[in-house]
């Protein structure tokens, strides 16, 4: 039995067919789901349209724009009435500010990196709302250099640890209107994003000496576990941060 069958969920973040997003929307469609897409620009459209099937809803949302917001699940709800669950995947963090001293951080990058990768939840959420079943599950992607000292994450570690913990506020919030909140905080994989981390390569292989197989996790078993969390069978889950990263954490 296909655990998402009939849910119609909103995923957020997918750039190219390494992204996490892309394993979180392939696993929903795997498991009866249907995605609704949304991409920042034209630009990052053309991309996504080159992955997902011709019929499939895109919207466009650019989660530092609250008329894009308005304008995008406007366009949802005259849709679809009602959604199922929201993935939110979507970080950035000037390059500069991922390296070096965290005390250089300029207030302009601090605040850009907080508004993009921590505000956009509180952000997209407030918008989903009028949407969104009860019942319905909201999924965020997170990362341990929220909690730990990673060599040149930085702000985005730090804009990690805002998000842990406006999930833990917003599941609080949403649980009595039968929304439930939580986080994936996956293992290091090759994105787009990670790409953009200095000395990347030396933490992909750092994480997955880390790991008890040695075997790095992969966005396809990301995307299992995310799709689990946004069926009912997660229905006992509520403001937790899933680990999804074969076991880095325990060490």
């Amino acid at each position: 039995m296909s655990i998402l069958a009939g849910k119609k969920i909103i995923v957020t973040g997918v750039a190219n067919k390494k992204s996490i997003a892309w394993g979180c929307a392939k696993a929903i469609t795997d498991q009866g789901g249907e995605v609704i897409y949304t991409y920042q620009n034209e630009r990052m459209k053309k991309n996504l349209l080159k992955l997902i099937p011709a019929e499939a809803f895109t919207v466009e949302l650019d989660v530092s724009s609250d008329d894009s917001l308005a304008a995008a699940f406007t366009a949802i709800k005259e849709k679809y009435g009602q959604i199922d669950g929201l993935v939110h995947s979507i970080a950035y963090a000037n390059k500069e500010e991922l390296s070096g001293n965290v005390t250089d951080i300029t207030r302009e990058g601090f605040s850009l990196a907080q508004d993009i990768s921590s505000y956009s939840l509180l952000a997209i959420t407030k918008y989903a709302l009028p949407v969104l079943k009860a019942g319905s599950s909201i999924v965020t992607m997170t990362y341990m250099g929220s909690e730990r000292s990673i060599p040149n994450y930085n702000m985005m570690g730090i804009a990690k640890a805002s998000l842990e913990a406006e999930v833990r506020y917003l599941a609080t919030e949403l649980a009595p209107k039968g929304i439930r909140v939580n986080a994936i905080s996956a293992g290091a994989i090759k994105t787009l994003a990670v790409t953009g981390v200095k000395d990347y390569q030396s933490l992909l292989s750092l994480s997955e000496e880390r790991t008890p197989d040695k075997v790095s996790v992969t966005i396809d078993e990301v995307g299992n576990s995310c799709a689990f969390l946004l069926s009912s069978l997660a229905g006992g889950i509520i403001g937790d941060i899933i680990y999804v990263d074969k076991g880095v954490h325990l060490s």
